[in-house]
């Protein structure tokens, strides 16, 4: 058993029988959110509050009334890859392509749509200057690819490529930085840290002079965080992996908050895997460099992260039983249950929650 499995045993405690269709909720499709905010701060907040039970409605740029001084904000700094590209056969077939993982400078985990004309050996053109060969099939079912490109690569994946939005995302996004966060800076993910789309660069500004720090972390998005679940019992489910990075900075913010007693925030699900990947039991975290396939689910024991600000997240997913960890199944469904009937907006693009 990795450390990690040990891990993910301790702070689980006893085995679980919940099943998938316990994390299921009714959702109408148009609550979907077809197009961010405008402005990002002026989406929806949900704020609740496990002291006292209490439930509070108001705008996401109002964050500010739930922070106090001393408290740490932990965000996933990662940039979403203009992953998606469309390539050619030799015959002239048409395949889609997604960007998953890079194994090298120019080798990468791909999926690819249709696969049977993407077997081993086969070549694909995607324009003048940047061509590929599958190299090898997956357990899974993804492509191991060898990319040839006249140039820079990340040139020429901006010269081809598109956002991967969300497949549940039918209308073409106009500014395409809206998928990204103002804070993104490391390239390498299939999909953005939706928690953190709500931030505006005033309003990270203002929360600082609040004498609110912000620790900036890094867990590259894989194409895994859209995956369903497929087996009824949760514990069957196995986690994609993902590659995180904690830098020295960071480490040193989150450790002194939990040395002294003071929150530690999480901005979205993203930033939850990676500090309770690699904290101690105490709560801190040294820098490090990984993968993680953590899965959390309740009942839970947190060891780092004392809040929470996220997404209304889709039915049965791991995101929305990462969410039920930190307040308890029912409580979580009572929740979204609210956010229907207050029409919320659901999924990437839609509103927040911040649980306290």
């Amino acid at each position: 058993m990795s450390e990690l499995e040990e891990r993910n045993v301790q702070a689980h405690g006893a085995p679980t029988d919940l099943k998938k269709s316990d994390f299921y909720y009714d959702l109408p499709e148009e609550l979907i959110a077809q197009t961010p905010a405008e402005p990002r701060d002026s989406s929806r907040l949900l704020v609740y509050n496990r002291a006292d039970g209490s439930v509070t409605h108001t705008i996401f740029r109002n964050i500010k009334d739930f922070l106090k001084a001393g408290d740490v904000l932990v965000v996933n700094n990662t940039k979403v890859l203009p992953a998606r590209m469309y390539a050619h056969t030799e015959h002239g077939g048409r395949v889609e392509m997604l960007l998953l993982r890079r194994i090298s400078a120019l080798r990468w985990e791909v999926l690819v749509k249709p696969g049977k004309k993407c077997r081993p050996g086969t070549r694909l053109t995607v324009d003048d200057g940047l061509s590929l060969t599958v190299v090898s099939v997956t357990d899974s079912g993804e492509r191991i690819v060898d990319f040839e490109c006249d140039g820079v690569f990340e040139e020429a994946l901006a010269r081809v490529g598109t956002m991967p939005l969300p497949p549940y995302i039918h209308e073409k996004l106009k500014d395409q930085s809206r998928y990204q966060t103002v804070y993104a800076r490391t390239d390498g993910s299939a999909a953005a840290p939706t928690a953190g789309l709500h931030f505006t660069p005033g309003l990270l500004e203002e929360i600082k002079s609040m004498g609110v720090e912000i620790a900036q972390v890094l867990l590259h998005v894989g194409l895994g965080t859209f995956r369903p679940v497929k087996e009824e019992a949760i514990t069957d489910h196995k986690m994609h992996s993902e590659y995180y990075e904690v830098g020295a900075e960071a480490a040193e913010i989150i450790s002194r908050a939990k040395r002294e007693g003071r929150r530690v925030i999480a901005v979205g699900t993203t930033s939850v895997r990676t500090l309770e990947s690699v904290a101690a039991e105490d709560g801190t975290v040294a820098p490090c460099r990984g993968n993680t396939s953590i899965f959390i689910y309740p009942p839970y024991k947190f060891r780092c992260v004392d809040a929470l600000i996220t997404n209304f997240h889709l039915p049965e997913s791991t995101l929305i039983m990462l969410v039920a960890a930190m307040t308890g199944r029912e409580k979580i469904l009572g929740l979204y249950k609210t956010a229907v009937a207050e029409r919320y907006r659901f999924f990437s693009f839609g509103d927040a929650m911040m649980i306290v």
